[in-house]
C-alpha cells in the first residue's frame, strides 16, 4: 500500500507518518491488511530527518498548488497511491488576516488535489481534515448548547467557511465515484510541542507549553471560556481509524465530528498547577485580545460525537491526562 500525507512535515503530519510507519501495515476501508510500501510526505519544507531515514519515505517539497499543476514534474499523488491524508492548510488566524492566502492554501489546493485524484481513475481514499471551526455562533443564528452529528455548520470566519466548502467538494467527488471521500472534523489539538503558529487557538497549547519551559505565555480569552480539545495521540489514532473502517460502518458522506474533551482555560491552568506547581502556572498572563476572543468564543465547546463513538473514537479522560502525555 502506498500512502500520501499533505502537510507531512508538520506537527500532525509527522506524527501520523511515525504512527503509520510504526504499524507497518493498514487495513484500508475494511479490506485485508496490506504492508505500507511507500509513504509520500508533501510539504513546503523537508520532513524530519528521522522520517527521511526510513527507506519507505518519499518527500515531495514545494508549494502544494504548484506541485498539483498538470505540468508539474513531480507528482503528488500517483496511480498506485491508494490513500491520501489531506492535512495541509493555512490556519484560522492566517486566513482571517489574509483572505487570499486562505483561499489559495485551503480551497484552491483541495480542489486541485481532488482533480488530480479524479484524473487517476483509481478512486483513492481521501481523508480530509476539516475543523470544528465550521461551527460558529452568531446573534442571528445561535448555536445549540451541544453540537450533534446533524447540527448545521454556520462558520463565522474565513477558515471555517473554506473548510466547510471543501467538505462539500470531497463529498461530491465521492458521490461521483472519483474518490472515496471521508471528511473528519478535528477538534483543537492540545498540547502541541514546538513554536506558536498562526492559529487563533494556538494559545491553548502555548499556555501550557511555554510555562513548562519556564517562559511566560498569554491567554487572550476570559478564564471561564469553554473549549473542545483532543490530544495529539487521540487525534492520530482517530485519523487512522477513519481510514480503516469499512464503507458500511462509515455511513453518510457528511463529516464526522471527532470526539472532544470539554474544559475551560481556567481548568487548564489548574491542571498545569497540579502537574508542575503554582510557580509554573503563574507564568500565564491573562491578557485579553478581542480579535482572538471573538473568533475562539464563536466556536462550540460541547460536542456529542455519537457517530465517532460508534467507530470506536473516544475523547481524552481529562486535561490532566493530556498534560501527562505532553510531559512524557
Amino acid at each position: 500500500m502506498n500512502i500520501v500525507i499533505t502537510g507531512g512535515a508538520g506537527f500532525l503530519g509527522a506524527r501520523l507518518a511515525h504512527a503509520l510507519l510504526g504499524r507497518g501495515a493498514l487495513s484500508l476501508a475494511g479490506a485485508p491488511e496490506e504492508a505500507i510500501e511507500t509513504l509520500t510526505l508533501v510539504d513546503r519544507v523537508p520532513p524530519p530527518a528521522e522520517l527521511m531515514a526510513d527507506g519507505r519515505v518519499r518527500a515531495v517539497i514545494g508549494d502544494l498548488n504548484d506541485l498539483l499543476r498538470v505540468d508539474s514534474p513531480t507528482p503528488v499523488v500517483r496511480a498506485d497511491d491508494s490513500l491520501v491524508f489531506h492535512l495541509a492548510a493555512a490556519v484560522s488566524g492566517e486566513c482571517e488576516a489574509d483572505f487570499d492566502l486562505g483561499m489559495r492554501s485551503n480551497l484552491d489546493a483541495t480542489r486541485h488535489l481532488l482533480e488530480v485524484c479524479r484524473a487517476l481513475k483509481t478512486a483513492p481514499t481521501v481523508i480530509f481534515a476539516s475543523s470544528l471551526a465550521v461551527f460558529g455562533n452568531s446573534p442571528e443564528q445561535p448555536l445549540p448548547e451541544v453540537i450533534e452529528d446533524n447540527t448545521l455548520p454556520t462558520p463565522q470566519g474565513s477558515y471555517g467557511i473554506q473548510k466547510f466548502i471543501c467538505e462539500q467538494l470531497v463529498a461530491d467527488y465521492g458521490r461521483k465515484g472519483f474518490v472515496r471521500g471521508r471528511n473528519v472534523r478535528l477538534m483543537t489539538v492540545s498540547v502541541r510541542p514546538g513554536k506558536p503558529n498562526g492559529a487563533a487557538s494556538s494559545f491553548l497549547s502555548g499556555m501550557i507549553r511555554e510555562p513548562l519551559a519556564g517562559m511566560r505565555a498569554a491567554c487572550p480569552v476570559p478564564p471561564d471560556t469553554a473549549v473542545a480539545l483532543l490530544s495529539p495521540s487521540r487525534t492520530i489514532a482517530s485519523l487512522i481509524r477513519c481510514a480503516e473502517v469499512g464503507d458500511a460502518a462509515w455511513g453518510a458522506r457528511t463529516a464526522i465530528n471527532f470526539p472532544a474533551l470539554t474544559t475551560t482555560v481556567a481548568e487548564m491552568a489548574k491542571a498545569l498547577e497540579r502537574a508542575a506547581g503554582a510557580a509554573v502556572a503563574s507564568l500565564i498572563d491573562w491578557v485579553p485580545d478581542p480579535a482572538i476572543a471573538k473568533l475562539v468564543t464563536s466556536w462550540p465547546a460541547r460536542v456529542n460525537s455519537e457517530r465517532a463513538k460508534g467507530l470506536g473514537l473516544l475523547p481524552d479522560a481529562d486535561f490532566d491526562a493530556i498534560i501527562a502525555e505532553y510531559l512524557s
